[in-house]
């Protein structure tokens, strides 16, 4: 039997690289993958027999991603503006995923599997909710692009993913603006209440590549895709304290003198970003676990000890 052959995005960001190392993994192991990895620029170094195919494309030029798909079975579309502009979010979050999936429609890619984000329901609190319990009202440019993306793809025939926050080695946001916050306000926020969807980035991972190999018949939907138990912040907190990666404080504030301090001390960590790390923000994430198959492990804190030593080289520097 011949290889299954994927288009991947994003394979050298955060996510995408941990999916396009788990893919080449799988493949080692005999489960036949091939992958294609379209890149603005390859990797540098030697071409490696073992390593994925590289293909030029830049989502905010539609006319370079032609013929990208040509051959391939799955499209895992991982690949995303997660800041910016209006203009630049819209280039590659709407119009570089419509020419994309188009190029995968072009070559009868019917298996798609779309990367998204929780952030798109906007600021909370939420608490337990189950996909568009509320209505999706996001907030900055990026998760309005990220929203408007996801309903290209489902009207391709995409799965798509919802996770929340995401830990792991390659995370340049959700621990960093943990420390700078705990910095700037040093007390528990609230006691901690807090309940966070979290997932671990191998376990996102895993998840991916488990609905591009597998094909389950999960799509076209949206599915919520963090570790089904949700964390508190108290206890994430006291996890990353234990590894020296946010200062200990033993004060316990209210959320009005945590708003107070602050809004005294500048940083560059918003308040909508604090509440969104701080107060309630987790989605009800078992159904995806479960249709798939896919373990869901033993949730991103016992996941820690393994991203340490990269978060503390990242948090120094």
């Amino acid at each position: 039997m011949r290889p299954l052959r994927v288009l991947l995005t994003g394979a050298t960001g955060f996510v995408g690289s941990e999916v396009l190392r788990t893919m080449l993994r799988g493949r080692a192991g005999g489960h036949g993958i091939d992958v294609r990895a379209l890149a603005r620029t390859a990797p540098p170094g030697t071409p490696d027999a073992s390593g994925p195919s590289w293909v030029p494309g830049d989502l905010s030029d539609p006319a370079s991603l032609r013929g990208a798909a040509r051959g391939t079975d799955v499209l895992v579309h991982l690949a995303s503006r997660v800041s910016g502009g209006p203009e630049a979010c819209e280039a590659v979050n709407v119009r570089g995923t419509r020419a994309l999936l188009e190029e995968a429609r072009r070559a009868g890619v019917t298996r798609i599997v779309h990367l998204s984000t929780a952030a798109v329901y906007g600021p909370g609190p939420h608490r337990g909710i189950a996909v568009d319990e509320v209505f999706p009202a996001p907030v900055s440019h990026a998760s309005v692009t990220r929203l408007a993306g996801e309903r290209l793809a489902l009207e391709a025939g995409a799965v798509v993913l919802r996770p929340g926050l995401v830990l792991g080695a390659g995370d340049r946001w959700v621990v960093p603006a943990l420390s700078e916050l705990r910095s700037r306000v040093p007390a528990h926020w609230d006691g901690g209440s807090g309940l966070l969807s979290v997932v671990d980035v191998t376990d996102l991972a895993r998840l991916i590549v488990t609905l591009a190999a597998t094909g389950t018949p999960v799509g076209p939907a949206v599915h919520h895709a963090s570790h089904p138990v949700p964390v508190s912040n108290r206890d994430l907190m006291a996890a990353l304290t234990e590894r020296g990666l946010v200062d200990p404080v033993t004060a316990d504030w209210s959320w009005e003198n945590c708003l107070r301090r602050l809004r005294e001390v500048p940083g560059s960590t918003s308040e909508r970003q604090f509440s969104l790390l701080a107060r309630d923000h987790w989605y009800r994430s078992e159904d995806i676990w479960r249709i798939t198959g896919c373990p869901a492990g033993p949730g991103p804190l016992a996941r820690l000890a393994g991203s340490t030593p990269w978060y503390r080289v990242h948090l120094a520097a």
